[in-house]
């Protein structure tokens, strides 16, 4: 049986008064996830750590059932408690015992000119390694690679005009150095917190009905040609866009305080974005980036060079 889109909604939502859609999950499958409990590392390339505040974020299920219940999270810079070569060396040594069934997530770019230097991220044996190293090391050997955010996912803001370091997605690292583990980008500039909890919670869900192997194969099938899961990223923004009759009717805000009309001449890039935001908002469902400003496209591979000015239509 294969997992289908509409199955990937069902696992992914539940019904919690006021909240919708929003950051909420089934109950039920997040406590049934005792058979496959994957190890999970967690790198920090060029970015803002703003991945790792966002997903801190998750409302249900929380952070604390993800990290007792969901994953064993066994390397993340910001939040554990060891640190330096110690810290580098667990990771090596049990990704090496985990060779094969362990998850790789990624937050930033990867810088590749200098070798690599203008980012180094531990040191063992008088060694250091850089984030290209550590990322294809820590890559070849893993399950699945998680990119989180839009700069490990495309590039992102390290990658745009001025990029001196060569920052690059993981995805093209690891392509231009032959690496073919399977690759899942969950992009945003931070991405949502069930785009990433819910990401991780339905591929495990699939690896313990179908294995590792199959069950990635079947998430892989939910990915669109940028490498994102098409339940949380398969919709236009502006064809869902609570203020597409304004637009229709040539109804534009003039300024970001008149909140009854359209926002397309002040910026906002709906029309080429693809995400949830609009059902699924931010903020425990308080809100969404559009009924404050505008979309400016955080989430697509040409951000942000691509959406720029910001403050002008597409």
């Amino acid at each position: 049986m294969s997992l289908t889109r509409r199955d990937f909604v069902k696992l992914c939502t539940g019904t919690v008064a006021g909240f919708g859609v929003s950051q909420m999950f089934n109950p039920k499958i997040v406590h049934a996830l005792k058979k496959f409990v994957p190890h999970v590392f967690w790198l920090q390339g060029q970015g803002c750590t703003g991945c790792s505040v966002s997903i801190l974020n998750s409302v249900h299920p929380s952070i604390a059932e993800v990290l007792l219940e969901v994953i064993n999270l066994d390397f993340h810079p910001t939040i554990m408690g060891c640190e330096g070569e110690q810290a580098f060396e667990f990771m090596f040594d049990q990704a090496k015992e985990q060779s094969g069934k362990y998850v790789l997530i990624v937050e930033g770019s990867v810088p590749v000119a200098e070798n690599g230097h203008y980012c180094i991220l531990g040191e063992v044996g008088h060694k250091e390694y850089t984030m290209l190293d550590t990322t294809l090391e820590m890559a070849k050997n893993a399950a699945v690679v998680v990119n989180v955010g839009t700069c490990s996912a495309y590039g992102g803001i390290p990658a745009a005009q001025g990029n001196l370091t060569e920052a690059k997605s993981v995805g093209d690292v690891l392509a231009e150095n032959g690496v073919k583990t399977p690759v899942v980008n969950i992009p945003g500039c931070p991405p949502h917190p069930d785009w990433m909890v819910g990401t991780l919670v339905v591929a495990i869900d699939a690896i313990e009905k179908h294995g590792l192997e199959k069950g990635l194969a079947e998430v892989v099938k939910l990915l669109d040609a940028d490498g994102r899961p098409l339940p949380f990223f398969g919709k236009n923004i502006h064809d869902n866009c609570p203020y597409l009759d304004q637009f229709d009717l040539d109804s534009y805000s003039q300024v970001f305080t008149d909140k009854e009309k359209c926002r397309y001449e002040l910026g906002c890039k709906g029309p080429l974005v693809y995400s949830d935001c609009f059902k699924r908002k931010w903020n425990g469902g308080v809100n969404w980036c559009v009924e404050n400003s505008v979309c400016i496209g955080c989430v697509e591979p040409g951000f942000p060079d691509g959406m720029s000015p910001f403050y002008e239509p597409c």
